[in-house]
């Protein structure tokens, strides 16, 4: 896992950190609701997004909520996907969005 400010200025926008994602064939975690807007719109299959919608940021609650989920979503993101994380839920977009 990678952040962003790993590989590129903390101010880079929405966009760019969307398109260099989907080059790059990786999945983009974020709690920010800009990200899943943002490939919902453009009509792409790529990338994957995990939206987190937990009540808490904590990062051994996110940690904990990755743990329960990644394996039951990872064909939907290798598919191209929106997935939602709520505390007791997940919700699953295929992509593109129709």
């Amino acid at each position: 896992m990678l952040r962003v400010t790993d590989l590129m200025p903390p101010d880079t926008p929405d966009h760019e950190i969307v398109e260099h994602a989907a080059r790059e064939q990786r999945v983009v975690l974020t709690q920010d609701l800009d990200f899943s807007a943002i490939v919902a719109l453009s009509g792409a299959s790529s990338p994957s997004v995990i939206q987190l919608r937990l009540s808490s940021a904590r990062v051994e609650d996110v940690n904990s909520a990755l743990e329960r989920t990644l394996a039951t979503i990872a064909d939907d993101l290798c598919a191209g996907a929106i997935a939602s994380i709520e505390d007791d839920r997940v919700r699953i977009r295929r992509l593109p969005m129709q």
